[in-house]
Protein backbone atom coordinates (compact mmCIF):
# COMPACT_ATOMS: atom_id res chain seq x y z
CA UNK A 1 0.00 0.00 0.00
CA UNK A 2 1.46 3.35 -1.06
CA UNK A 3 0.99 6.39 1.20
CA UNK A 4 0.05 9.73 -0.32
CA UNK A 5 1.52 13.12 0.56
CA UNK A 6 -1.66 14.03 2.45
CA UNK A 7 -1.13 11.08 4.78
CA UNK A 8 2.28 12.48 5.76
CA UNK A 9 1.04 16.06 6.15
CA UNK A 10 -1.01 16.75 9.27
CA UNK A 11 -4.36 18.45 8.90
CA UNK A 12 -3.97 22.00 10.20
CA UNK A 13 -7.12 23.18 11.99
CA UNK A 14 -8.81 26.26 10.55
CA UNK A 15 -7.88 28.71 13.31
CA UNK A 16 -6.11 32.06 13.36
CA UNK A 17 -3.54 31.37 16.07
CA UNK A 18 -1.77 28.45 17.69
CA UNK A 19 0.37 28.20 20.84
CA UNK A 20 3.82 26.66 20.62
CA UNK A 21 2.67 23.45 22.36
CA UNK A 22 -0.11 22.98 19.81
CA UNK A 23 2.32 23.60 16.96
CA UNK A 24 4.71 21.05 18.47
CA UNK A 25 1.96 18.42 18.58
CA UNK A 26 0.76 19.20 15.04
CA UNK A 27 4.22 19.10 13.48
CA UNK A 28 5.98 16.52 15.62
CA UNK A 29 8.77 19.02 16.35
CA UNK A 30 9.80 19.68 19.96
CA UNK A 31 9.25 23.19 21.32
CA UNK A 32 12.97 23.80 21.91
CA UNK A 33 13.63 22.90 18.25
CA UNK A 34 10.93 25.33 17.12
CA UNK A 35 12.52 28.10 19.19
CA UNK A 36 15.92 27.26 17.69
CA UNK A 37 14.53 27.27 14.14
CA UNK A 38 13.13 30.75 14.80
CA UNK A 39 16.72 31.96 15.21
CA UNK A 40 17.86 30.24 12.01
CA UNK A 41 15.01 30.86 9.54
CA UNK A 42 13.60 34.28 8.65
CA UNK A 43 10.34 32.58 7.61
CA UNK A 44 9.66 31.72 11.26
CA UNK A 45 8.89 34.85 13.20
CA UNK A 46 5.77 34.18 15.28
CA UNK A 47 4.14 37.14 16.97
CA UNK A 48 3.95 37.38 20.75
CA UNK A 49 0.70 37.65 22.69
CA UNK A 50 0.11 40.19 25.46
CA UNK A 51 1.19 37.43 27.86
CA UNK A 52 4.46 37.21 25.85
CA UNK A 53 3.61 33.75 24.47
CA UNK A 54 4.45 32.83 20.90
CA UNK A 55 1.41 32.78 18.62
CA UNK A 56 1.81 30.98 15.33
CA UNK A 57 -0.36 31.36 12.26
CA UNK A 58 -1.24 28.67 9.73
CA UNK A 59 1.48 29.87 7.33
CA UNK A 60 4.04 29.49 10.16
CA UNK A 61 2.99 25.85 10.59
CA UNK A 62 3.27 25.29 6.84
CA UNK A 63 6.79 26.77 6.93
CA UNK A 64 7.71 24.53 9.87
CA UNK A 65 6.54 21.48 7.95
CA UNK A 66 8.57 22.62 4.92
CA UNK A 67 11.67 23.12 7.06
CA UNK A 68 11.14 19.76 8.75
CA UNK A 69 10.90 18.09 5.33
CA UNK A 70 14.11 19.74 4.14
CA UNK A 71 16.12 19.03 7.30
CA UNK A 72 14.86 15.64 8.41
CA UNK A 73 13.67 13.91 5.23
CA UNK A 74 15.82 15.44 2.50
CA UNK A 75 18.84 15.80 4.85
CA UNK A 76 19.69 19.43 4.02
CA UNK A 77 21.97 21.39 6.33
CA UNK A 78 20.52 24.50 7.99
CA UNK A 79 22.26 26.69 5.41
CA UNK A 80 21.13 24.42 2.56
CA UNK A 81 17.54 24.51 3.82
CA UNK A 82 17.69 28.32 4.03
CA UNK A 83 18.88 28.47 0.42
CA UNK A 84 16.26 25.99 -0.77
CA UNK A 85 13.49 28.00 0.93
CA UNK A 86 14.67 31.11 -0.94
CA UNK A 87 14.58 29.15 -4.21
CA UNK A 88 11.08 27.84 -3.46
CA UNK A 89 9.92 31.39 -2.69
CA UNK A 90 11.27 32.61 -6.05
CA UNK A 91 9.61 29.71 -7.89
CA UNK A 92 6.32 30.45 -6.13
CA UNK A 93 6.52 34.15 -7.12
CA UNK A 94 7.22 33.22 -10.75
CA UNK A 95 4.32 30.76 -10.79
CA UNK A 96 1.94 33.36 -9.33
CA UNK A 97 3.09 35.94 -11.87
CA UNK A 98 2.46 33.56 -14.75
CA UNK A 99 -0.95 32.67 -13.34
CA UNK A 100 -1.86 36.35 -13.09
CA UNK A 101 -1.12 36.77 -16.79
CA UNK A 102 -2.97 33.63 -17.87
CA UNK A 103 -5.86 34.04 -20.36
CA UNK A 104 -8.35 32.78 -17.78
CA UNK A 105 -7.19 35.31 -15.22
CA UNK A 106 -7.29 38.09 -17.80
CA UNK A 107 -10.91 37.17 -18.58
CA UNK A 108 -11.73 37.32 -14.86
CA UNK A 109 -10.12 40.75 -14.57
CA UNK A 110 -12.13 41.98 -17.55
CA UNK A 111 -15.34 40.55 -16.08
CA UNK A 112 -14.60 42.18 -12.73
CA UNK A 113 -14.01 45.54 -14.43
CA UNK A 114 -17.27 45.19 -16.38
CA UNK A 115 -19.20 44.31 -13.21
CA UNK A 116 -17.78 47.34 -11.42
CA UNK A 117 -18.82 49.52 -14.36
CA UNK A 118 -22.29 48.00 -14.26
CA UNK A 119 -22.61 48.64 -10.50
CA UNK A 120 -21.46 52.23 -11.00
CA UNK A 121 -23.96 52.66 -13.86
CA UNK A 122 -26.80 51.28 -11.73
CA UNK A 123 -25.93 53.61 -8.83
CA UNK A 124 -25.85 56.65 -11.08
CA UNK A 125 -29.38 55.98 -12.43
Amino acid sequence: MMLTKEQFTPQIPDRLYFKIGEVSQLTGVETYVLRYWETEFDELKPDKSKANQRVYEKRDIENILRIKQLLWKERFSIEGARQRLKELKKEHRKMRASEENSPANQKLKTLKRELKDLVQFCRSN
